[in-house]
């Protein structure tokens, strides 16, 4: 018989795969991992903010990575400097501050740890409650904007000669990806945030013949990856965060076998 604590932290990874395969697909396809990176480095500066101001930590984590993606894009428009740089440089940055910002709460104790690298056991109902509420939102907003945003990652001068607003896209689909790693944060961590994006997406591209059918792919990868790296766990007693996050590598060095049909997407 499984274990409560077993199937409610299934329920949290199947929900967290379902939502961030989808938008891995365009992480991979608009070639954004460093981005998925800084989004996911933000996220320790969030949490350090919400226990600053002693709010919810997913709301901090949230607010936090809505501001580095409107960072990135007003320093962007003033130009200068190529935009990996900035990535890079907003990444370490929110990174180190929020270390730093922890390092100042002497008086409280913190699972750092925990926040690097997640804690999927120890969700519970209002956890997983979170992580379909609002991830059945962030879904719903990417399917009503997929045409659009599809369009404007494939070819983005065409888009925007069809009124279709490029850039508009591109910042709803930050502002999801902020959401994603603000609702993920408690079950793969900071660190592994952007390998729960990519690694099912990149696995799904071999073996996908159209975009939609790329992301339902890489969907499921991801469920799989979040069930046989829960097993493991248990089994070899691992960190089930990390565990997860290799499920998955596993799942795509074994796709590198296989047959390769027509590649979906751009890039």
């Amino acid at each position: 018989m499984v274990s409560d604590f077993l199937l409610r932290a299934a329920l949290a990874g199947i929900g967290v795969a379902l939502v961030a395969a989808p938008l891995g697909c365009f992480v991979v396809w608009r070639r954004m991992a460093y981005f998925g990176d800084t989004m996911a480095h933000s996220a320790l500066l969030g949490a350090a903010v919400a226990i600053a101001f002693d709010i919810d930590a997913t709301l901090g984590v949230f607010t936090v990575a809505v501001v580095v993606a409107l960072a990135l894009l007003a320093l962007e428009r003033r130009g200068g400097l190529a935009t990996d740089t900035l990535l890079g440089l907003l990444s370490h940055s929110a990174l180190a501050v929020g270390l730093v910002v922890m390092g100042f709460m002497s008086g409280l104790r913190l699972d750092l740890f925990g926040y690097l690298f997640g804690d999927i056991l120890a969700v519970n109902i209002g956890d997983i409650a979170l992580i379909w509420g609002g991830g059945g939102v962030i879904l719903g907003v990417l399917v009503h904007i997929w045409r659009p945003l599809l369009a404007a990652t494939v070819a983005p001068d065409v888009a925007a000669a069809e009124g279709l607003n490029p850039a508009r896209q591109r910042l709803i689909f930050m502002l999801l990806l902020a959401g994603v790693v603000a609702i993920a944060m408690k079950i793969v961590g900071v660190l592994l945030i952007t390998a729960l994006l990519i690694i099912p997406a990149a696995a799904a591209r071999r073996l996908s013949h159209t975009p939609e059918t790329m992301a339902a792919i890489a969907a499921v990868i991801g469920a799989v990856s979040v069930v046989s790296g829960l097993g493991a766990a248990v089994a070899a007693d691992t960190p089930a965060g990390p565990t997860i996050v290799v499920a998955a590598l596993v799942l795509f060095l074994a796709g590198l076998t296989s047959w390769k049909p027509k590649e979906a997407g751009h890039g």
